[in-house]
């Protein structure tokens, strides 16, 4: 396996590109840490991982409070000694199909200030 041995956080990993990318770590033998903000869609992806012999530990939290990115990466480095693959998969709010000139201030701005703030607490 590509990436045995190894220990992965994936953010929003209880949607569908994010259990995507998580299952296909863990087929690789990561170990995976499922975060994300909903625990029903993370357990879903955590029990698809454990019947296929993977290794998943899943936490509830949102990848926009600072500080409980931090204290689960400490919790998650604590544990597994070391985060070899951090991924960014949360939902950033984005609206489809409406005109730049048709659309709110606030929906032009909010994918944007997700996508960085999550990239400067995920670092």
């Amino acid at each position: 396996m590509l990436l045995e041995h190894k220990y992965a956080i994936i953010y929003g990993a209880g949607g569908s590109i994010g259990a995507a990318v998580t299952r296909e770590f863990a087929r690789e033998g990561v170990k995976v840490f499922l975060a994300g903000r909903t625990h029903e869609k993370l357990e879903v992806v955590a029990r698809d991982i454990e019947a296929a012999g993977g290794s998943v530990e899943v936490a509830v939290l949102d990848a926009l409070e600072e500080q409980a990115v931090d204290e689960h990466a400490l919790a998650v480095v604590a544990r597994a000694g070391s985060i070899d693959i951090s991924f960014n998969l949360i939902t950033r709010g984005d609206v489809h199909e409406i005109p730049l000139v048709d659309m709110e201030v606030a929906d032009f701005v909010r994918p944007v200030t997700t996508g960085i703030t999550t990239a400067a607490h995920l670092e």
